[in-house]
This record gives C-alpha cells, structure tokens and sequence, in this order.
C-alpha cells in the first residue's frame, strides 16, 4: 500500500482518537471504556514516532523498564482483576451483550505495541480505525446490537486476513523479515537494553538470563550452541535427508539467550543457512491457542493468555476459514521458492516457571461444537498445504532446553547440570538402547504397568519383522533432533493397544495437568479425564481442548521408553521435576504421544539405526490413510506423556508364546546391557 496513503490514514486517525478523550457521546460505561482504549492508541502512536526518530536509542535502562511496564500493566496479574482484557471483569462493567466484543477489540487493539516497535504502519492504521467503526456505533441514539459490533469484528478478521495471514506466511520462510535478527547480530549484548528493542515484555526473569549468560565462559557458549546446531545438522544426516539443498532455518527462543543464538546463528550460516526468526503471532487471527509459536520475552499473564485462547469463537465459520486458507496458498505459491528452501525449525525451550494452573474465565469466548470441527478441518488442510511447498520428507529440526533463573537458588548449579545432561556420551547410550531395542523387537506387546496410586494398565501392540537381520521395530534416539539423548521409540500397531495410562502430575503444552488418565481402545483413546477442577465437565473440556486439540478421538501415534536417567536424578536432586519439559521429562521414564506418529509427513522416507537396521514401524493403520485422504490420516498434534520410573512398577515384553522379558521392574532397569542406568537412579536416592 502507498506509503503516503497510509501516512494520511494514520493521522486523521488519530486525530480522530484524540478528540474521543473529551468527548461524551459514548453513554456510561462504555465511555469510560473508549477513553481508556483511546489513550491507550494515543500512547502507541507516540511510541511508533519515538521509535522512528531514533529517540529510543538514547533511554537509561531505567527509562526502558519504566516504558516497558507501562505498556504491558494493564494485564499483569497484580492489574488483571480491573482490565478489560479480562472477560469476566469487561462483562460485569460493560454487560452482556458488549462485554465480551469489547473485551476482544481491547486485546486485539494490545498489538499495537510490537506493530510499533517494528513501524509496520499498516496494521496500526488498520485496527486504529477499527475502533473508530466500532467507537461510531455507540454514538447514536440507541445502542447497536451484539450482531452490528460481532459483525464490524468478523469482517475486519476477514477482510485484513490477507495483511495478517499473509504476513504470518511469509515470517516463516523469508529472511529478509530480519527485524529480530539485527537485534541479535547488531546489539552489543552486554548492555541489556537490547532486550527492550523487541516491543515483547521483559521481566526480571529475562535480564537475570542474559546477564548470566554473558558470564558464562566462550567455551561454555559454544559447547551449548555447538551441541545445538549440530543436533539440527545429524537430524538431516541421520533422516538421510539433502540439507545442502536448505538455504534458511527458522530459530525460535525466549529472550535473554541472544548470546547463544548468535553463535547458532553463524553456526547456521557455515552450513549455508540463513536465519528466519518471527515472533510469537500478537493477533487473534494468527495465534494458537496458549502456545506462543516463535521467538517471546516474558509472560505477562499466563490467565490473560489462556481467556483469550478461543477468542477464534467470535468469527470461526466456513466462510472465514476458506477465506484464510485461500490467502495461505496464494502467499506459499508467491514464496514457493522460498519454502522449498526451507530447512525447519530449531528452538532453544526454557523451563523453570511454575506449571500453570489456570482459572475458569466464565465470559471467555469458547468454541462451539461446529467451530471446533471447522478448527480441526482447518489445522489439517494447513498442515497439508504447507506439507506441500515445505516437504516434510525434506525438512528437519531440534530442540534443546536449558533453564531459567525462577527455578530458584539453585539456577546456576541446575543450568551446569543441564549443559553436562545436554552432552552425554553417544556411544555409551547407543550401546545400552541397542540392548534395549533388541529385547523389544523380540515381542508382540509390551505391557506398561503403574505402582501406587498409578493405575496404568497398559498392553501396546507391536507390528511384526518379516526379516529381523534387516528390520528393526523401534528407532535408536540420540543426540540430534531432540536434545537430550535417551529414548528408544516406535509407531506402536493400533488394533491390540488397549488399556489405561495415568500419571499423577505431567505439564503438556506448558499447562498443568493433575492425575491424568486416559483410556485406549484398539489404540484409539476412549475417554479421559483429569483432577484439575471441581467438575468432571471442566475437566473434560481441558483436555478436549489442550490435548484432544478438539478431536472426538485420537490415536497412540508413539510408544517410547526413556533412558536419561540423568536427568531423572538431576529432576529429583533439586526436585524440580514437574518443573521440566516434556523435552527432557519424555526421556525420564517410559511416555505415550497421542497423535500424529514421529514421522508423520515423511513416512516413506527409510530411517536405520546406527547398527545398520531399517525401522520399519513408521506407520500405522490412521496414517495409512493419507494414501487415500490426508485430512483423515494427520491431526497437527503430538503430545507425549510420561510416566516417571518412580510410578513405574515394570515395563515387560510380551513374546508369542506368552513368554516375557524384563526391561524394568519396580522402576529399576534389568534388562542386560542396561545396568549402568541405575547409577543415577541410585544416586537420586540418597
């Protein structure tokens, strides 16, 4: 769009905003709602022409920390209870009818701030007079309907659908959107205003990270980014995957490690790969639930986040759906080029905060049985569209995790035991898992059996080796694509997988979850339910929406068994295991992923284990169907679930003639060949 055009825009805008604060034809309340937000928009378009002239460059850090909590304190938690962010709190001073739509404009109107801090002058134009369409409709002598303001809302998601969508599209492939790139390279690291450039909030959680990251020795970085970037490069090799053919990578991380993503960053670039880093998407249209999907800074309120996860539920419908899917295809055509080059993605995950236990929100918007299938239709054609220009069977990725400061006193001595975890020895492990692997490919079932007040009683069926010199069921996992190492795995059979998994505490997706238990069926989950609310209907719709993702049902897409007990010893010496991500805990224990297999989207391509074997368990009867419908054979989710060795009474083989081995019993390894993995278990214990 002409520059100029939207120069002009943005003024009379403004100037329209600005003479909203002394006006009084809005009636009671909502005057006081417009007057605020109206404020609010003020203050951005300030923000926006500071930026721009280069004012920001002189601020003290002080002036940053002042700026930077001013702009997000609406919606801490200290605030939240008097925001109109919040839901329940827009309903009870705005009513029934407006609260919610309100309280949607209010938090859509909030990504005004990173719209600034990186001039995209459009989408401020576009939504500063999206307010004033709506502030016009509560000027008239009667108060519009809730379907004249629903619908200026819808038409607006779907009009600007090919400005934001479009753009989400292109963040993901195109390194000329270097925004948080420059940030990174041209920053000097040592003065932690770099961390306010972003726009994203910075808590004393962010400044406590870079600063101890710029303590660390240069060796210290480059074992941690060496071990990171290599990861991603044995991904391809062991995938028998092209990476010279890759020119970009995308790099997801949370502020406060830039020192590392540098050095990754140069890394990369000696391998012939160009950075693409995006930030987690600030608007309705593009986000994902609660899971932020890029580069963020600190949470300002995992409450705020988790009330708007359905905010969707006001303009979800068939037409909307269509309409963002053809901007999606129409910009991965624009950018195919782009995207074939595409390599995947590499994320550095934090852990340490407290696991979320989020509130019932009454007012939150909420998707109705039809938006949740639209939802689900919508994720699966996403995935196969970008399947098509980004090739599955081509692409790779990594994950490493390392902690952050509010895990407590003991930070520093927890991320020196993450590094040494992060970095243990691959012959070692592909020694005793190949032990493991050899046991397993012997059987037809394994049974998974819970201790105490764990009730899981659970058989997982195998497929069969038609050659077991060549054929192996179960992939040997080191140190590449998920960092740490320490997991064997398979795709298990569906039909003969029944039973139950429960485990009294896991946090999936960066929520918490109480006494988890679930129900199988010829490897199709049944029912479920959780200890998280007071009735079984809150329960239920947690999970449906958290980690069913809105399916009626789906499958057992992986059965694994962890070996770091490693990291199972470092969880216990600090106590800090509900604290872990799923990254590091499925390696702690035996674990479940409940959707897409680990190879979905490139299921043809052979993967063989270090001893030469092909794995030939990639498939199984759901992802099948993608020879004839992809939409039913792929769900876009794979969450795992673990079971920790201290809820484990044995994990046994079942062979065919109903003869068994033993790989654990009473959480204790016993398998031959495995010994050595009961040293950490032993040290955990005293």
């Amino acid at each position: 769009m002409d520059n100029e055009l939207l120069k002009e825009r943005f003024e009379l805008a403004m100037e329209r905003i600005g003479e909203m604060t002394g006006e009084s034809t809005v009636p009671e309340p909502f005057r006081h709602y417009f007057r605020k937000t109206a404020g609010f928009i003020l203050t951005m378009e300030g923000l926006y022409h500071e930026i721009q002239a280069g004012h920001t460059d002189a601020y003290t850090l002080e002036q940053w920390k002042k700026l930077n909590h001013s702009l997000y304190q609406d919606i801490l938690p200290e605030h939240y209870d008097e925001s109109y962010g919040n839901p329940d709190y827009a309903v009870k001073k705005l009513g029934e009818t407006y609260g919610k739509l309100l309280c949607f404009l209010y938090s859509e109107i909030r990504a005004m701030v990173v719209y600034a801090f990186e001039q995209r002058l459009e989408n401020l134009v576009i939504l500063a007079e999206l307010f004033i369409e709506v502030y016009n409709e509560f000027e008239g002598d009667t108060l519009p309907g809730y379907r004249q303001i629903q619908q200026i809302l819808y038409w607006f998601e779907s009009d600007y659908s090919d400005v934001l969508v479009e753009r989400r599209t292109r963040e993901g492939v195109d390194p000329s959107l270097d925004f948080a790139v420059k940030i990174i390279m041209d920053s000097d690291l040592t003065d932690l205003r770099y961390l306010y450039r972003y726009g994203e909030y910075v808590s004393d959680q962010e400044l406590a990270t870079a600063k101890y990251l710029n303590e660390l020795p240069e060796k210290t970085v480059k074992l941690m980014t060496d071990t990171f970037t290599e990861g991603y490069r044995m991904c391809f090799v062991t995938g028998n995957k092209d990476l010279s053919k890759k020119t970009t990578v995308n790099i997801r991380y949370q502020l406060g490690f830039e020192r590392m993503i540098r050095r990754a960053i140069e890394n990369f670039e000696k391998l012939g790969l160009k950075p693409v880093i995006f930030r987690a998407a600030p608007e309705s249209i593009n986000r994902r639930g609660t899971n932020r999907i890029g580069y963020f800074g600190g949470i300002p309120n995992r409450q705020y986040d988790y009330d708007h996860r359905e905010d969707g539920a006001l303009y979800l419908d068939k037409n909307l759906v269509e309409r963002k899917l053809g901007v999606i295809r129409t910009a991965y055509e624009d950018l195919k080029d782009l995207a074939l080059g595409h390599a995947g993605p590499a994320c550095v995950e934090t852990f340490g905060e407290e696991p979320f236990l989020p509130k019932t929100c009454d007012h939150a918007f909420c998707y109705s049985e039809k938006q949740q299938k639209l939802s689900v239709e919508y994720s699966n054609e996403v995935s196969q569209i970008v399947n098509r220009y980004i090739k599955g069977d081509e692409r790779g990725f990594t994950i490493i995790a390392f902690p952050v400061p509010a895990i407590g006193e003991n930070f520093r001595e927890i991320f020196g035991e993450t590094i040494k975890m992060n970095t243990l020895d691959y012959e070692k492990y592909k020694r005793i898992q190949q032990s493991i692997i050899d046991a397993l490919d012997q059987g037809e079932k394994v049974h998974i059996l819970g201790k105490g007040e764990n009730h899981t009683d659970l058989t997982v069926a195998l497929l069969s080796l038609a050659d077991p010199e060549k054929e192996t069921l179960f992939e040997n996992c080191l140190a590449d694509a998920n960092i740490p190492v320490g997991e064997v795995f398979t795709s298990p059979k569906l039909s003969g997988t029944n039973g139950v998994l429960e485990v009294g505490e896991v946090f999936l997706n960066g929520l918490c979850y109480q006494k988890l238990h679930m129900e199988f069926c010829d490897g199709m989950v049944t029912s479920y339910s959780c200890g998280n609310f007071e009735t079984e209907e809150e329960n239920q719709s947690y999970i449906r929406q958290n980690v069913m993702f809105h399916h009626d049902t789906l499958p057992l897409g992986e059965f694994a068994i962890g070996t770091n007990t490693v990291a199972y010893a470092m969880a216990e010496k600090f106590q800090i295991a509900r604290k872990l991500p799923v990254l590091i805990a499925e390696k702690m224990g035996p674990h479940f992923a409940v959707g897409d297999t680990c190879y979905s989207w490139a299921e043809d391509i052979p993967v063989k284990n270090p001893d030469g074997k092909e794995v030939i368990a990639r498939d199984n009867q759901v992802s099948l169907l993608r020879k004839e419908d992809p939409s039913k054979a792929y769900f876009g989710c794979h969450t795992d679930i673990t079971i920790p060795y201290k809820e484990l009474d044995s994990i046994r083989v079942i062979r065919k003639d109903g003869t068994w081995i033993s790989i654990i019993e009473d959480g204790r390894f016993v398998l031959p060949g495995t010994e050595e993995l009961n040293e950490p278990l032993d040290m955990a214990q005293k």
